[in-house]
């Protein structure tokens, strides 16, 4: 007796009328050994989230970092509740449509003001582009990752679902393609970018201009701000690593301070500029008597009261009021591109040390800032120009003193240089 087989019918979805509710959310507890948990559109704890949140804490991923990975599934948890779709039950089919719906997708509206530059306008001052109303592409990368290992670490540990949703790259020798990576080489490719993972494009460093930042500077109006933004421009710290250091951390007469890396969590004491230490001094003779002034209490504080330690928000707003004087859009982590340009630049540094100022695992990071921007490849350019058209118009050179044309004529005949034909 001959069986019928099931015909196959692929599942193709309306993504463009699909409606994803903004069910569910993102819970922080409190406790160190759970810093966030996943609430899912029926109100109860997501059990197979929590269970990977764990497994990231112990692998020694950072607080910040789980609540990047809660926020991600969440996404994910409320596409498969717009499609009816269980998260064990989900296909490739299913990354397929996601990822087409991040692509398609408008980021939720928020209050803007009314003299708000347009989402996707480039600013007439620094040419950089404000976020449009889709997700970005790195946006989509990274909820691709964070999805992934949740479905890998669960078919490994539990063995469902068979098949992770969302492949790897394509050929064998990807997966161990850089394990013997050697640092003075740059890092190998895969041959193929996973499916469903948007493409990476090469993105070049965008510094602040000399006189963009003086300007910037000045428009800074209390000695914390100068404090700050000095040490950002001279350490090439990152926003948040700066923030957490301590007053024993700063050590004036070595010019150092030291900071806790964001990646590895090691403890960098970074050369600062003497003006640096020069507004950090007059900010604590300010604060003195005002603050505590423990070895381990916070460096930076807020101005007003009731006195906390400053954070990252507080400090983007301060320099979002100085921008919004110079009409600008520069950020907290320009200000870090800008110090490795400054280093790049300057031929008594190598290519090594402005790996280890920055805190970069691997040096072809660093390498990015060898590349030129945009501004800099123009202003080269129209320097060219310009010396090609002073090259032209210059006058003839004299002729040497003695010259005498006569002379040449009579000996070499009408055809001699400076001679008349006859």
């Amino acid at each position: 007796m001959e069986v019928e087989m099931p015909e196959h019918t692929p599942v193709v979805r309306d993504i463009a009328a699909l409606e994803v509710l903004r069910t569910g959310r993102v819970e922080e507890t409190g406790d160190p050994l759970l810093p966030y948990r996943l609430i899912g559109s029926d109100g109860v704890e997501v059990d197979a989230v929590t269970e990977f949140l764990h497994h990231m804490l112990a692998d020694d991923d950072s607080p910040a970092s789980l609540r990047s990975y809660a926020y991600e599934l969440l996404a994910w948890f409320r596409f498969l509740a717009a499609i009816d779709v269980a998260w064990d039950r989900a296909g490739r089919a299913e990354a397929r449509d996601f990822a087409l719906w991040l692509k398609t997708v408008k980021k939720p509206p928020r209050q803007r003001r009314p003299d708000a530059p347009r989402p996707g306008s480039a600013n007439p001052v620094t040419g950089k582009q404000t976020p449009g109303e889709n997700y970005a592409d790195r946006t989509r990368r990274h909820a691709r990752a964070v999805v992934r290992s949740f479905y890998e670490y669960h078919r490994e540990m539990h063995g469902r679902p068979l098949i992770n949703p969302f492949p790897k790259a394509r050929t064998a020798e990807d997966e161990h393609v850089n394990a013997h990576h050697n640092p003075m080489q740059p890092f190998r490719r895969p041959s193929r970018r996973a499916e469903y993972q948007p493409r990476e494009p090469r993105r070049i460093p965008r510094s602040i201009p000399d006189q963009a930042f003086n300007e910037l500077f000045a428009g800074l109006a209390t000695h914390r701000d100068r404090a700050l933004v000095a040490f950002y421009i001279s350490t090439g710290a990152r926003a948040s690593e700066l923030l957490g250091s301590t007053r024993s951390l700063a050590v004036p007469e070595d010019q150092l301070i030291g900071v806790v890396r964001k990646g590895s969590r090691a403890l960098q004491h970074l050369p600062a500029s003497v003006d640096a230490f020069i507004w950090l001094k007059l900010y604590q003779h300010q604060m003195r008597e005002l603050v505590p002034d423990g070895p381990d209490e916070p460096l930076w504080w807020k101005l007003r009261r009731p006195f906390r330690q400053l954070g990252y928000d507080a400090v983007r707003m301060v320099f979002n009021r100085a921008n919004t004087v110079l009409g600008s859009n520069w950020t907290l982590h320009d200000l870090r591109h800008s110090a490795a340009k400054r280093m790049i630049r300057d031929p008594q540094l190598s290519l090594a040390d402005v790996q280890w100022v920055l805190g970069h695992a691997h040096i072809t990071t660093t390498e990015l800032y060898l590349s030129p921007a945009q501004d800099e490849v123009v202003a080269q350019i129209l320097a060219h120009h310009a010396r090609q058209r002073a090259e032209q118009e210059k006058p003839p050179a004299p002729p040497a003193h003695g010259y005498r044309p006569e002379v040449l004529e009579a000996l070499l005949g009408p055809s001699a240089p400076g001679g008349g034909n006859r």
